[in-house]
């Protein structure tokens, strides 16, 4: 059964990525710049269901994942944790749409939680995976590294996009005008989407605890 959930939930992982690059290069997307604009623009537009359906399957593999590993006792309780903010952030997001800056003059509530959990989500999952790294591949050095590259690599992505902030202060100006904030964005949850499903893998030399 662990394996079937965890196929299942990798599939999804996959499904909803494979929705969000599709989401880029569809015609009625023209309007949202991949360089420029962030992944929730989509949920501004005709395809939002889209949009929203593959953030949904993300959540929803990443809980499979995370209960797969917990019941194999290759998932810390840290990671657990860190994990379950991943994906409600995720859900979060759906129920949450940015605020539309070409309609309203000013932030709403809702655009605000949006914005909040999409920090701590793009946060609390490269540290999920490095926190889990070591319990989830135990035996298997080569499997631990990818997972853990994956993980730096995330929050690699977040610091860069976090450093054009201060970068604005000093020179002035919008600070996600600095960088292509899209196209940056699009690399850290594509990035992070890997780590996860690296985690979920398991290579042949785990030996699961009991």
């Amino acid at each position: 059964m662990s394996t079937r959930v965890r196929t299942l939930g990798i599939g999804a992982l996959a499904v909803g990525a494979a929705l969000i690059a599709l989401l880029g290069v569809l015609p009625s997307s023209d309007d949202v710049s991949v360089l420029r604009q962030t992944i929730s623009q989509y949920g501004l537009t005709d395809n939002s269901w889209l949009f929203n359906l593959a953030v949904l399957l993300v959540a929803a593999g990443s809980a499979a994942i995370v209960a797969v590993l917990r019941a194999q006792r290759r998932l810390p309780t840290a990671s657990v944790v860190l994990g379950s903010l991943w994906t409600v952030g995720l859900l979060v997001i759906v129920a949450f749409p940015k605020t539309n800056w070409a309609v309203q003059g000013a932030g709403t509530v809702g655009g605000t939680l949006h914005r909040s959990a999409s920090v701590i989500a793009f946060v609390a999952l490269p540290i999920a995976v490095l926190c889990a790294a070591g319990a989830a591949f135990p035996d298997a050095p080569g499997r631990r590294t990818l997972a853990r590259v994956l993980g730096w690599a995330s929050l690699g992505w977040f610091v860069a996009i976090l450093a054009a902030v201060p970068v604005g202060i000093v020179v002035g100006g919008n600070w996600w005008e600095l960088i292509p904030l899209g196209l940056m964005e699009r690399g850290l949850a594509f990035t992070e989407v890997l780590a996860l499903a690296a985690l979920a893998v398991p290579a042949n030399a785990v030996t699961v605890r009991t």
